[in-house]
């Protein structure tokens, strides 16, 4: 039965907390996006920059290297798109400079300049590759700074804290 079930978010209240990531002015204000319609575009954008980055991965084996640097970044930029959807552009352009994550969002953005000069300038692509490993790390830092103690715990499961 249609709006029935786990997946209607829209039905079960409480199914998604009021969080930082539903207050405030929504992506897309003037198109009037649902809270479900938002989390789609978040979860759409989530795969579709994971698939162009596993894309751009399998490109590589082929030794396509230029190709696997578009494909791998704009992945990542598609993935980081998708939390626009959840708490809007400007917000999270505010929040990706907060000063618990500005290290992690400026290693990030560099490191997709840094993989563009190895692919494109250099055409190196073990640099490229040393690039790419550190805007994962860069961009995984940065997305466990919005969860609650997630680096803390991460620091510590690794040793370091």
């Amino acid at each position: 039965m249609p709006g029935k079930g786990w997946f209607n978010l829209e039905a079960g209240n409480g199914v998604i907390p009021d969080t930082t990531f539903f207050e405030g002015e929504p992506a897309f204000k003037f198109l009037n996006l649902s809270r479900t319609t938002r989390l789609y575009g978040f979860i759409g954008c989530l795969i579709a920059g994971f698939v162009l980055s596993l894309l751009g991965t399998v490109v590589l084996i082929l030794g396509m290297l230029v190709l696997f640097a578009i494909l791998y970044v704009l992945g990542t930029i598609i993935s980081l798109i998708g939390t626009g959807f959840l708490i809007g552009f400007a917000k999270q352009l505010k929040l990706m400079f907060k000063p618990i994550r500005v290290i992690a969002t400026i290693v990030l953005i560099a490191s997709i300049g840094l993989v563009f000069v190895g692919a494109f300038v250099l055409g190196n692509g073990i640099l490229c590759l040393i690039f790419v490993f550190i805007q994962f790390l860069a961009y995984t830092w940065y997305t466990l700074s919005y969860i609650p103690y997630a680096r803390t715990a991460v620091t510590k499961a690794v040793g370091l804290g």
